[in-house]
């Protein structure tokens, strides 16, 4: 099978741990190969995939090999395979817009975004170099609340004729605008905002579907997150967080058949604490009743490493918006997104959207 050929905005902790693993997984067998949902998908591997470009604008980064710059300050993810290949790749200044959150600067360079000193590409530079790179589709990893800058690059993939997988929220594939300018172009969206392989919204979502299925009724929940990456630091400017809260808490909304009113579900980032780094650790409390109106509480911790969690999930995003593009799939990839992404255009319960991307995979569906 042809290579499948990706470029990145945004060369964090997510993008670090998506690269590692490609390189990571070239040496297994779907035998020893642990932690992927899909070992094959059409013919395509994880190995398969191959980075073309990537923007970034921290000074540690731009003009470095995208080997070297996903291991650059202030990335603090696991390097669980430090001996990256040089890439020949190397990273582009990209633009600045809302992409550079300026509470940062009150803290330690180590931990935040350094601001390049080099003039920002322009939307022309910028799709030219995805023309020139062959890339057939753009990963957006931008830092949380970053509006305007995702859109800024979902325009710049839609000029540039290749498909769009929106790992962050803001909502793109699930704007109805937006989708439909992705389906006129021919090309593939999948998004918005990622889900972990098993995180916070994921168990949060099993629950409460199992509460449903169990006649217990669910009164009130609360899902507070913390951790030490530059998510976390950027997301102590609560006026970045509009976007994400809506993304974790309908994700957690959509599956009860009567959602609970606002005063009684509290979801979302809760604190930056910095010796936890790529860890995140997620506090889950859950009140309801069961039979005879006789009380119950859910009191959950759990701890992941934040950006592998969500690289897996990623890498079959990847290979399902290859898939579309080999069968000339344009717009939102309904089914796809409803499996890897907390605000899709349609919300599905977990496993209906697992069958019903297996049935986009085995040509069953074109959605």
């Amino acid at each position: 099978m042809d290579s499948i050929r990706i470029a990145i905005v945004g060369v964090g902790n997510c993008a670090s741990s998506l690269l590692q693993g490609i390189e990571y997984y070239r040496g297994k067998s779907e035998e020893d190969a642990t932690g992927l949902m899909h070992w094959d998908l059409c013919g395509y591997r994880p190995s398969d995939i191959e980075v073309v470009a990537a923007f970034d604008i921290d000074a540690r980064k731009v003009g470095k090999d995208v080997s070297e710059a996903i291991f650059a300050p202030p990335n603090c993810t696991t390097a669980f395979c430090p001996d990256m290949p040089r890439t020949g790749v190397a990273v582009r200044m990209g633009r600045v817009l809302d992409g550079f959150p300026e509470h940062m600067q009150a803290h330690n360079e180590k931990y935040r975004f350094v601001l390049a000193d080099e003039k920002e590409a322009s939307r022309e530079e910028i799709v030219l170099a995805l023309e020139e790179s062959g890339a057939e589709m753009l990963l957006n990893y931008l830092p949380v609340g970053s509006e305007e800058a995702a859109r800024f690059y979902a325009g710049c993939a839609l000029e540039a004729g290749i498909g769009l997988v929106n790992n962050m929220p803001v909502f793109i594939a699930s704007d109805p605008a937006w989708a439909a300018k992705f389906r006129e172009r021919g090309l593939p969206i999948i998004g918005d905002d990622v889900k972990a392989q098993l995180g916070a919204t994921i168990t949060h979502r099993v629950l409460a579907n199992l509460f449903q299925q169990r006649g217990v009724k669910l009164d009130r929940t609360y899902q507070l997150n913390t951790g030490g990456n530059t998510d976390f630091l950027n997301m102590l400017n609560r006026d970045r967080l509009a976007s994400k809260r809506v993304s974790k808490t309908e994700a957690v909304q959509s599956v009860l058949k009567e959602p609970l009113d606002d005063d009684d579900i509290h979801i979302g980032p809760s604190d930056y604490v910095r010796w936890q780094k790529d860890n995140k650790v997620c506090f889950l409390r859950m009140e309801g009743r069961l039979f005879g109106d006789v009380p119950m509480q859910i009191d959950l911790r759990l701890s992941v490493e934040d950006s592998p969690n969500s690289a897996g999930i990623v890498i079959d995003a990847i290979r399902c918006c290859r898939i579309a593009l080999d069968r000339g799939i344009g717009g939102a990839l309904v089914s796809p997104s409803a499996y890897f992404m907390k605000h899709p255009p349609v919300q599905v319960r977990d496993d209906d959207a697992a069958r019903m991307t297996d049935e986009f995979i085995r040509g069953l569906r074109d959605d």
